[in-house]
């Protein structure tokens, strides 16, 4: 018992020092090679199939070239298009209603993966042999791609259909944190017993959900995933697409981890402005740093709109990143509710469902240093990385 107890440990310690041992770079996702590059790998598993390809405006080649277009031009037959919220084009509002219809390129149909529609119906699935899902993650919990992995993956299996998962480099891989998900609190952006950063890129966290047995009725689905070539795990990647129309640039995937509890409040991430997820502010703050959000596309009624808030700017912390402790930064919310603590209409009820535990608030409540909150974490991130170390390709 004590050397298994010794063996776990050390495979703890070996996970800690090799996610935040080594000094933090910069690479152009180009710098990597995308598992949708890598055609030799699965252009035969699409011979003479009829495809189904799960995609929007991130499923691009390295060349630049679109992967439904590729596609088309080797003579594959891709016959449906599936797509997350922000829909095909990446334009649409967080939680903004996504309407089917069809591709005005290519003609093929497209199937909104959003709204009531989460998870395909059998009968969108009909006349389809194969589904390729090829979408960029930032690597949190509750970034809705990775749900949406989950139920094409069930649906899949429930409908004796294998799936490709074109692997794409996390430009949050480099650290592992915040609180373990209880199932209780399980959600559309949360369905897995996972930190809110995991540490995974997109085929690897396919890979656990799917060895882990987390799919509905422990169903185990027919998955290949394609690896990225040249996968630098300690490194953020500047994406050469917008994942969704309000992370704009590599500094807000990077403080998008830390700044989006605060959509679990009445505190502006700057949506509405040129700065979304990298500054923060209430027209009741009182810091120096001002901005106002404004009615644009991607954020048509974006918090306190024509409003001037009060606040912090994070890109020059975003910019030092060398220097920047690995982890969720939660002074952040804390000096917010602190400015606000009289304010009982803080937090609101999506609070819970993004952290994925119930107490975190209380504890903010409760003026809980970073420390104390952090500590309550540390059992459940320690489990966590056991799994974790079982999926790890690069």
């Amino acid at each position: 018992m004590a050397r298994k107890f010794l063996a776990l440990f050390a495979i703890i310690i070996c996970i800690s020092l090799n996610i935040s041992g080594q000094e933090l770079k910069i690479l152009d996702a180009k710098d990597a090679v995308v598992g949708a590059s890598r055609m030799e790998k699965y252009l035969p598993m699409l011979d003479s199939k009829r495809v189904g390809v799960v995609a929007n405006q991130t499923s691009i080649m390295d060349n630049g070239t679109h992967l439904i277009d590729t596609l088309l031009s080797r003579g594959v037959n891709v016959v449906r298009i599936f797509t997350p919220e922000h829909g095909f084009r990446g334009t649409a509002d967080e939680g903004a209603s996504i309407a089917s219809g069809v591709d005005e390129k290519t003609g093929i149909a497209i199937v909104s993966l959003y709204g009531k529609n989460k998870k395909p119906y059998a009968e969108q699935l009909q006349g389809i042999d194969i589904i390729v899902f090829d979408l960029q993650d930032v690597g949190c919990r509750f970034y809705t791609y990775i749900s949406t992995m989950t139920y094409v993956m069930e649906a899949a299996v429930e409908n004796n259909i294998p799936v490709i998962v074109l692997d794409r480099p996390n430009p949050n891989g480099f650290y592992v944190d915040g609180p373990v998900l209880e199932k209780d609190n399980a959600s559309f952006v949360g369905m897995h017993c996972v930190p809110i950063v995991y540490g995974l890129t997109i085929g690897e966290y396919a890979m656990m959900v799917n060895g882990e047995r987390w799919l509905v009725d422990s169903l185990q689905c027919d998955l290949t995933v394609v690896p990225l070539g040249n996968y630098d795990r300690n490194a953020i990647y500047r994406l050469p697409v917008k994942p969704s129309p309000n992370l704009p640039n590599w500094e807000s995937v990077y403080l998008y981890p830390s700044l989006c509890l605060f959509e679990g409040t009445n505190v502006s991430v700057g949506r509405g402005t040129d700065m979304p997820f990298q500054v923060y502010g209430h027209p009741a703050m009182t810091d120096d740093f001002v901005f106002v959000p404004r009615t644009a596309e991607g954020h048509r009624a974006p918090l306190y709109s024509d409003k001037e808030c009060h606040g912090k700017d994070l890109l020059e912390y975003a910019h030092r990143y060398r220097n920047n402790e690995k982890k969720l930064n939660l002074s952040w919310i804390l000096d917010a509710r602190n400015q606000l603590k009289d304010d009982e209409k803080f937090f609101n009820s999506y609070f819970i469902k993004l952290v994925g535990v119930a107490d975190l608030q209380q504890k903010i409540d409760s003026a809980f240093t970073e420390d104390e909150i952090r500590s309550s974490w540390k059992d459940g991130i320690d489990n966590y990385l056991i799994i974790r170390e079982k999926y790890l390709i690069y």
